[in-house]
C-alpha cells in the first residue's frame, strides 16, 4: 500500500493508531525520571552521577533529532520508523539485563536514539493527511504524544512500587515489538523525492535554519514555552516533597495525572489553525502557560487552596504547551513536503534544548528561592516568547498558510 501527500485520504482509524504510536514511543524518554533513585541504588551510582540515568536518554534523543529524524525525507518512511523502534526495544532490553552502571548509561543513550521514531510519524501523519485537515491530524497525533509524556511518570512509578523498576522495561520493550509488528501491517508506505544524500541532507539544514524565518521564530516560540513546562515539571515534585507539602512519591504520582488533561489542546489547536486563527491561538497559548505560573502564587504555601492551585495550573500550563507545538508544527509543515522530516527535527531539537534548560533552571530555582523564584521565573518565560512574537508583523513575517508542492518550496525562504 502507498501514498502521497497529493492523493492520500487518512482513515480516522489510522490517525488513533498513530497517536497511539507515538505515546507508546515518547514514553520510553520519561519512565526513567521518577525511577533515578531506585535504579542508581541497583547500579550503585552516586547520587552526583545519578542524574545521568535521565541525562543519557535526553542525549540520545536530541542527537537522533538531528541525525535520525532527517532521514525521513529520504528513506521509505514505514521501514524507517519500524526499524528505529526496534533499535529502541534492543536498548530497553540492554538497560534490563545491565548490571554495571556504564552499561546501563549506554543503553539509556539508544533508548533516546531509537524514541525519535515518534519524530518521524508526525511528519509522516502530515504527509498523509489531506491538506483540508492536517492540523487536525497533526493535532490528534500530537495528543497521542502528549499523553504518553505526561502518563510515562505515573505509570512507571505504579509499576516499580508494585513489582521493581525492572518491569518498566519488561513492559516497554514488549510493547515496541509489538507495535513494530502492527505498524508494518497498517502503515502505508511513503517513498521521499529527495535527490539528496544523507551528507547533502544533513548539510541542507543549517541552510533551512538561515533562509526560513518561520521555523526560526516558531521553534524559539516552543523553547520558552517548553522550558517552562520543564520548569514546573522538575521544581513541582520538590516542593510536594518538602515538609511544607509531605506528599509522599505514590501522591506525587497521582498529582502527575493532573497534566493529562491538557493534552486535549492539541487537537482544538490543530483544528483553529485550520481555520487561519494561529496567530490569536499562539497570543492565547503563551498568555494561559504564564497565567499558569502566577495562579500558583494566590495562596499560602502548603494549604489545601495552594494545592487545588498547583493542580489547575497543571492542566492549564500544559493545555498551553500542548496547543503551542501543535501551532508550530503546523506552521513549518506549510513549508514543503519535501522536507517535513528535516524541518521537524530541527524544530524539535530546538525546543527540546529549551526544555533541557528549563529543568535546570527549575532544580537552581527551586533550592535557591523556593516556589517563589520559580513561578515567577516560569511566568516570565512565556511572556518573553509573547514579546518576540509581536515583532512578527514588525518584521513582516507571513502568516503560515498551508501550501503544496513547488509553491511551498518557493515560499520558504519568505
Amino acid at each position: 500500500m502507498s501514498s502521497n501527500a497529493e492523493t492520500a485520504t487518512m482513515p480516522a482509524w489510522l490517525v488513533w493508531m498513530l497517536a497511539t504510536a507515538c505515546g507508546l514511543i515518547v514514553a520510553n524518554i520519561y519512565y526513567t525520571q521518577p525511577l533515578v533513585g531506585p535504579i542508581a541504588e541497583s547500579l550503585s551510582l552516586s547520587p552526583a552521577a545519578a542524574g545521568l540515568i535521565v541525562t543519557m536518554t535526553q542525549v540520545g534523543y536530541g542527537v537522533g533529532l538531528l541525525l535520525i529524524v532527517p532521514l525521513g525525507d529520504l528513506i521509505e518512511n514505514r521501514r524507517l520508523v519500524i526499524s528505529v523502534i526496534l533499535l529502541a526495544a534492543v536498548a530497553l532490553v540492554g538497560a534490563l539485563f545491565a548490571r554495571q552502571a556504564t552499561l546501563f548509561l549506554t543503553a539509556a543513550l539508544f533508548v533516546g536514539f531509537g524514541s525519535v521514531a515518534v519524530q518521524i510519524l508526525v511528519p509522516y501523519a502530515a504527509h498523509l493527511a489531506p491538506a483540508a485537515r492536517r492540523g487536525q491530524v497533526v493535532g490528534t497525533v500530537m495528543s497521542g504524544l502528549m499523553l504518553g509524556i505526561m502518563l510515562a511518570r505515573p505509570v512507571a512509578s505504579a509499576l516499580t512500587e508494585a513489582f521493581g523498576w525492572q518491569a518498566v522495561f519488561v513492559l516497554s520493550s514488549l510493547l515496541m515489538v509489538v507495535l513494530s509488528l502492527v505498524l508494518a501491517r497498517v502503515m502505508p508506505q511513503r517513498r521521499p523525492t529527495a535527490a539528496l544524500g544523507y551528507g547533502g541532507l544533513l548539510l541542507s539544514m543549517g541552510r533551512l535554519v538561515r533562509t526560513t524565518p518561520i521555523l526560526r521564530r516558531r521553534a524559539l516560540y516552543q523553547a520558552f514555552l517548553f522550558a517552562a513546562f520543564s520548569v514546573f515539571w522538575t521544581a513541582v515534585p520538590l516542593l510536594l516533597a518538602s515538609p511544607v507539602y509531605g506528599f509522599s512519591q505514590g501522591d506525587i504520582a497521582l498529582f502527575g495525572l493532573a497534566g493529562v488533561a491538557g493534552a486535549v489542546a492539541a487537537p482544538i489547536a490543530g483544528r483553529l489553525a485550520d481555520r487561519g486563527l494561529t496567530r490569536p491561538a499562539t497570543v492565547t497559548a503563551m498568555l494561559i502557560a504564564s497565567g499558569a505560573f502566577l495562579l500558583t502564587l494566590i495562596a499560602e504555601p502548603g494549604t489545601a487552596l495552594a494545592v487545588a492551585l498547583l493542580v489547575v495550573a497543571a492542566v492549564v500550563l500544559d493545555f498551553g504547551v500542548s496547543a503551542n507545538v501543535v501551532l508550530g508544527q503546523r506552521a513549518i509543515y506549510s513549508l514543503g513536503d519535501s522536507y517535513r522530516g528535516r524541518l521537524n527535527g530541527l524544530y524539535m531539537a530546538t525546543f527540546f534544548t529549551g526544555g533541557a534548560i528549563g529543568s535546570a533552571l527549575g532544580g537552581w530555582s527551586q533550592a535557591h528561592g523556593g516556589w517563589g523564584l520559580t513561578g515567577w521565573i516560569g511566568a516570565a518565560l512565556p511572556l518573553l516568547a509573547l514579546l518576540y512574537f509581536l515583532t512578527e508583523l514588525a518584521f513582516g513575517v507571513p502568516e503560515p498558510l498551508w501550501m503544496e508542492g513547488g509553491e511551498a518550496e518557493a515560499g520558504a525562504g519568505r
